[in-house]
């Protein structure tokens, strides 16, 4: 029996997966960084991250035998999100913490034991270079790509703490427009789950804009799912004030829309992040 060949601008899974064996180093010459961190020094009292906010791929793992235009896709990135965090980093003079690799590689919003944070397929779409990895592999993806966007996050944190200030944690995101063939009617989603110091009045400060927002509370993904790990792991944990905001793709991807979209972010959580009582560890009921 004939083996299927393999889609288009794919490569042959058996091929890849005996190459990257092969691979001792997987960020290379010319490959960027595993995060950046932008406007380090800013003033405000808020860490931004940006856990899906890259859709490279470091060449020593070929597009993980994707066709490149798959890399322009959602299931690469969240689109947009990047020139919308530079943009709100600037508007509340704050500094973000941005992953450097896709989603795809290794995704920093999952924990590891959440079979997704490699994923074989994406949204239907077959990831080669995820199948059939060995160990060894797996735990030097970890080792390269995510341990040191967790380990960023944690050295900003640290510098807060440093200071004596509790920082407000916001994670920015961002979705499709329409999914498994469902129009999203949202133009924006908050994402929580314990904690309301945030999300609630944003949320009312959003929904009141004069364009007549239509605001998810938890849609269109949740903040109660495990899935929304960054803020699991370094907000909620710790009693930090914290949100995850998801800003449709259409809306943000590009520098109009996305400076467009951190000037009305910015405008809502003006007067929750001058609230000096926000600023305190979290004791839940």
């Amino acid at each position: 029996m004939l083996s299927a060949a393999p889609p288009p601008g794919a490569v042959d899974t058996t091929e890849f997966i005996r190459h990257v064996k092969q691979i001792d180093t997987m960020i290379g010459p010319g490959d960027p960084p595993p995060y950046s961190i932008i406007n380090e020094k800013g003033r405000g009292q808020v860490l931004l991250v940006g856990d899906h906010v890259s859709p490279v791929i470091p060449r020593a793992l070929g597009n993980l035998g994707l066709d490149e235009t798959l890399l322009e896709q959602h299931i690469a990135y969240d689109i947009g999100t990047r020139k919308l965090v530079h943009h709100l980093s600037q508007h509340l003079d704050a500094p973000a913490v941005l992953a450097g690799y896709s989603r795809l590689v290794v995704d920093l919003n999952r924990s590891l034991e959440d079979a997704s944070v490699m994923p074989e397929v994406s949204d239907d779409t077959p990831i080669p270079g995820n199948q059939n990895m060995s160990l060894e592999h797996r735990n030097q993806r970890i080792h390269n790509f995510y341990t040191p966007y967790r380990k960023a996050v944690d050295m900003m944190l640290h510098g807060f703490r440093e200071k004596e200030v509790v920082p407000a944690f916001i994670s920015i995101h961002s979705f499709t427009p329409q999914m498994a063939g469902f129009v999203r009617p949202w133009h924006a989603g908050i994402l929580w789950d314990k904690d309301p110091r945030i999300p609630v009045p944003l949320m009312a400060n959003l929904r009141a804009h004069a364009d007549g927002f239509n605001i998810g509370d938890n849609e269109p993904y949740s903040g109660k799912h495990p899935a929304d790990y960054t803020i699991d792991h370094h907000a909620e944990a710790s009693g930090i004030p914290h949100v995850s905001i998801e800003i449709r793709q259409d809306l943000v991807n590009t520098e109009a829309g996305a400076e467009r979209w951190a000037t009305i972010l910015d405008d809502a959580l003006r007067d929750i992040l001058a609230d000096p009582e926000l600023y305190q560890v979290w004791q839940s009921i």
